[in-house]
C-alpha cells in the first residue's frame, strides 16, 4: 500500500547551526504502524535531544501482495508516537530511492550521518543502493542500526539481501550482544557499537484502571498474555499445548492478542483438539494504540515462547506496564529477561519446560518481587543514553 500524496515535515525547512551534528535517519515511521516505526520514532526523540535530526520515510513499504496483514498503516485514533517525516521511498521503485538521495544530500539539510534502521533482507537492494550513493555524495558516513542480521528463516537470498546492504555500511549499532557479535562476524573491520531497545512507556500504563479493564474483557481469573502478529517462529502453538498441563495445576485464562500472519486454522485446531478453547481468548487482530495497554494492564505475566529472536519490543512494553516476562532462551531476550529477576527463561521448543515455568510464576510466590525489579528496570531505562553515545562516537570517526 502506498502513502498518498507525499507529505513533508520540519526536514523541508532548513535546520539550524547550533546543534553538535545534522542527522538523517532513514526508516519506516508514522503514519506506517509496528515495532520498527516505533523504535524510528524513539531514535528520532532520543537524538534531536542533541542534533538536528529528520526522518526520511517509505510511501510504500511493502507491496500489497507480499503484506500479510489487512494495512501497513497506523490507524489509531490517538497514535503514542507521530514522527514528522519525509514520506518519500518505494521500496521497489529505484527512481524514488535517487529522489531521496538527492533530497537528503541538498545543502540545507546535508547530514554528518545517515542512520538506516534495518530489520529485513527485503529491504536489502534498496537500502544497500542507497547506501552506496550516500557514501559516494557524503563519504564515510553512513550508520546501520540492526535488530537482527538475518531473518528468522535464514534462506539463502536473504542472507544476500543482507550482505548487500549492510556492506555498505561505515558503522553499526546493535540492540544485544547476539546481534553484535553476528555483525561483528561478518564485517570484523567495521565499528560496532551496542545499545538497547527503550522502555516502551508511550502507552502511557499509569492511565490503565486494571480493574476495569479486566472487567471489560470478561476476565476474572490469573491472566497470561501473548501479544504481537502471530508468525510460526513467535511458538505460539506451544503455548497453546502448554495449557492443558499449566491447567492441571492452576486456572488460568491464556489471551492471545495480535494479527495472525501465519494460518490461523491451525491454532484454531490445537485449541479444539486439547479442549481449551474454555481458557484461551483470541482477539486476532492488530491492536490501535490507544487499546494497547488494556491488554498489558489486564494480565499478570506476559510469555514469549519464541523459537527464534534477536529482541522484541513486547518485552519493552512488558515492562513499562510492570509485567515480568517468560520468554525462551533465544536471541538476546535473555539479555533483557533476567532469569528469577524479572521473569524466567525456558528452552525453546519445549511446552512442558514452559508450562512448568508459568505454573512456578503462579505458585512459587516470585511475582511481587519480580515485579519490583521490573519497575525498577522501567525507571532506569537508558537506552537513550546508550543511543546517543553511540551515535556520537561514530559522528567523531566520521570527522577524524
Amino acid at each position: 500500500m502506498a502513502i498518498s500524496p507525499e507529505k513533508s515535515s520540519s526536514a523541508d525547512a532548513p535546520l539550524g547551526s547550533d546543534a553538535s551534528a545534522r542527522i538523517a535517519i532513514v526508516g519506516p515511521a508514522y503514519p506506517l504502524r509496528g515495532g520498527n516505526a516505533l523504535f524510528v520514532a524513539h531514535l528520532y526523540d532520543s537524538l534531536r535531544l542533541d542534533h538536528d535530526a529528520y526522518v526520511v520515510s517509505f510511501r510504500r513499504l511493502y507491496p500489497s501482495l507480499l503484506f500479510p496483514g489487512k494495512t501497513q498503516m497506523n490507524l489509531s485514533h490517538d497514535p503514542v508516537k507521530s514522527t514528522p517525516s519525509r514520506q518519500m521511498i518505494d521500496s521497489v521503485n529505484p527512481f524514488s530511492w535517487i529522489e531521496a538521495v538527492r533530497w537528503i544530500t541538498q545543502p540545507k539539510r546535508q547530514p554528518d550521518l545517515v542512520v538506516f534502521v534495518w530489520w529485513n533482507p527485503f529491504f536489502g537492494v534498496c537500502y544497500g543502493a542507497m547506501a552506496r550513493m550516500l557514501r559516494r555524495k557524503l563519504g564515510h558516513r553512513v550508520m546501520f542500526v540492526c535488530e537482527n542480521v538475518v531473518s528468522h528463516e535464514n534462506r539463502f537470498v536473504d542472507r544476500f539481501l543482507t550482505r548487500f546492504a549492510l556492506s555498505a555500511a561505515d558503522y553499526f549499532m546493535v540492540l544485544s550482544g547476539v546481534v553484535a557479535s553476528r555483525v561483528h562476524s561478518l564485517f570484523p573491520r567495521t565499528p560496532v557499537r551496542q545499545a538497547a531497545l527503550p522502555i516502551y512507556t508511550c502507552y502511557n500504563p499509569s492511565g490503565v484502571d486494571r480493574d476495569a479493564v479486566r472487567e471489560s474483557l470478561g476476565l476474572t481469573r490469573p491472566t497470561v498474555l501473548f501479544f504481537g502478529y502471530v508468525r510460526e517462529y513467535k511458538g505460539l502453538a506451544y503455548l497453546l499445548r502448554a495449557m492443558p498441563m499449566i491447567l492441571e495445576e492452576i486456572d488460568v485464562d491464556l489471551l492471545v492478542v495480535g494479527e495472525f500472519y501465519d494460518d490461523r486454522s491451525k491454532y484454531d485446531h490445537i485449541i479444539e483438539k486439547l479442549d481449551i478453547g474454555k481458557r484461551v481468548r483470541v482477539v486476532a487482530e492488530h491492536v490501535p494504540d490507544e487499546a494497547v495497554g488494556n491488554y498489558f494492564g489486564a494480565a499478570d505475566v506476559a510469555v514469549l515462547p519464541y523459537v527464534s529472536a534477536t529482541q522484541s519490543g513486547i518485552t519493552q512494553i512488558a515492562f513499562a506496564f510492570g509485567l515480568p516476562v517468560i520468554s525462551t532462551n533465544v536471541g538476546g531476550l535473555p539479555e533483557v529477561v533476567r532469569e528469577g529477576e524479572t521473569g524466567y527463561i525456558v528452552e525453546p521448543g519445549d511446552e512442558r519446560k514452559l508450562a512448568r515455568a508459568i505454573v512456578r510464576y503462579f505458585t512459587a510466590g516470585d511475582a511481587p518481587r519480580m515485579r519490583a525489579n521490573v519497575a525498577v528496570e522501567a525507571q532506569r531505562d537508558h537506552a537513550g543514553d546508550l543511543m546517543r553515545r553511540a551515535v556520537q562516537d561514530f559522528l567523531e570517526m566520521a570527522r577524524s
